[in-house]
């Protein structure tokens, strides 16, 4: 039977309560499974000088080696520059998967001079806006990534004289676009009145500094209510990080060995460890999640907006003035944009028509160079011919004259021959008398030797 009360209550739809099963009360159950299947993402940073325990903390939380000698902490990669770096890593308890990104600040305070340091962690933060801002406008907005960050721990030297002044600008810049928790690190340097009255003079100079920390939000529930009231008197919270185990009294613990005995991680009494673990993961990373969406992140879009619709001036300082229309300005830009084109067009030009000339200038010089160079090299071939063409004509002339001398001498060498034969044979008519005689092979004629004996054989 369905039961309805006869006036609504402040003009809210009329309250009926059912009897018997319909369904919708299993709509949180719906929420749950997607939620899971679809996983969690959380943006961690982590500031604070090089030495105060950073990357020692973060695997303490998360139970994880996220820095490991692959990937080392903040101090082991010192630059003399500020840097921010992310490292992102997926973890999973329970079924539930968490994609955490763990964005660190190597070289911040490390400085002589630490002026602006601090911008590159603005700039870091307002990207990551930038970024999901962009993400929205598009067409396609079913897979967005959110890059922005979350909640970032502020880590305070601890020195018990109160925050420095890079500590309060630092914090100043920042606590209207990211949810800052302020960190005593290495707390267990400190004794237990030297940390009271530590964290009593940073939470008096926070407020007097007018710095807007992470407010643990208020709940109907007083068990809840106690809770965040025992998180608020423990701000700034003053922490240890370990990961070594150790056995105390039996029982095995997380924690730093002295030689007066070991300062336990996780226990309440030695350092705020496990209030911030609890806090951070267990109970308040949504709330983290939310206040950055709605109210960082707002603000941010906010500005963005009002800078579009009221031509780069904040809105409530326009006094209800009329300011150009977007469209106007559009126009105007366009108008200025074609302007800035036709201008570089001209340009352009003018450069063009000037390489133009040059280029025709410097081949029209390497064109009459080559032709110098053409008539040199042609000159130079007609004088080589000329001059082969007179040591061709003395050749031919002295082959002529040496052939002459030749034949000359082949001549005259034949006249003396038969000159000789020819006196030869008078001489033999006019000597060779008598008979001759053969002996033994010679010729003899009367005692005398033929001369002419071979002549006659």
């Amino acid at each position: 039977m369905i039961e309805r009360p006869e006036t609504a209550v402040c003009g809210l739809p009329y309250a009926r309560s059912l009897e018997g099963y319909v369904g919708f009360a299993n709509l949180p159950n719906q929420v749950y499974r997607k939620s899971v299947k679809r996983g969690f993402e959380f943006t961690l940073m982590v500031v604070g000088e090089s030495g105060l325990g950073k990357s020692t903390l973060i695997n303490s939380l998360f139970l994880s080696d996220l820095y490991s000698k692959e990937y080392p902490g903040p101090s082991l990669r010192i630059k003399k520059t500020v840097q921010v770096e992310h490292a992102k890593v997926q973890i999973k308890e329970g079924g539930v998967q968490l994609t955490l990104t763990i964005v660190d600040t190597p070289g911040f305070g490390d400085a002589v001079d630490n002026s602006n340091c601090w911008q590159p962690v603005v700039n870091y933060i307002d990207s990551r806006f930038e970024e999901f801002l962009n993400s929205e406008s598009r067409v396609n907005r079913r897979q967005i990534a959110d890059t922005r960050v979350h909640c970032c721990l502020y880590f305070i030297a601890p020195s018990g004289h109160g925050l420095k002044p890079l500590d309060i600008e630092f914090m100043k810049r920042l606590h209207e676009k990211v949810n800052i928790i302020p960190l005593i690190a290495k707390a267990d340097t400190l004794t237990t009145e030297e940390c009271y009255h530590f964290k009593k003079q940073i939470m008096k100079e926070i407020k007097e500094q007018k710095i807007k920390i992470y407010e643990f939000p208020n709940t109907e529930d007083e068990d809840d209510n106690k809770l965040v009231k025992k998180f608020k008197d423990c701000v700034p919270l003053a922490v240890v990080g370990s990961n070594l185990v150790f056995e105390v009294s039996g029982k095995k613990v997380r924690g730093r060995q002295y030689p007066w005995g070991v300062a336990e991680v996780e226990n309440g009494d030695h350092c705020d460890f496990s209030i911030l673990r609890n806090m951070l993961i267990r109970t308040h990373m949504q709330d983290l999640k939310e206040i950055t969406n709605n109210i960082h992140y707002e603000n941010y879009r906010s500005r963005k907006l009002a800078a579009v619709t009221g031509n780069g001036v904040d809105a409530s300082k326009t006094k209800g003035r009329l300011t150009r229309s977007p469209l106007a300005e559009m126009e105007e830009e366009r108008r200025e944009h074609v302007a800035k084109m036709k201008k570089m067009e001209t340009e352009m030009e003018q450069v063009f028509e000037m390489k133009v000339k040059e280029k025709k200038q410097k081949l029209k010089d390497s064109e009459n160079e080559l032709q110098r160079r053409h008539e040199q090299m042609k000159k130079n071939l007609e004088a080589q011919y000329k001059e082969l063409e007179e040591k061709r004509k003395q050749f031919e002339e002295e082959k002529v004259a040496w052939e002459a001398e030749q034949r000359l001498l082949e001549q005259q060498k034949l006249d003396a021959s038969k000159l000789v034969v020819i006196v030869l044979v008078r001489v033999y008519e006019e000597v060779c008398v008598g008979e001759t005689l053969s002996v033994n092979g010679h010729c003899i004629a009367m005692g005398r030797p033929a001369l002419g004996c071979g002549l006659r054989k």
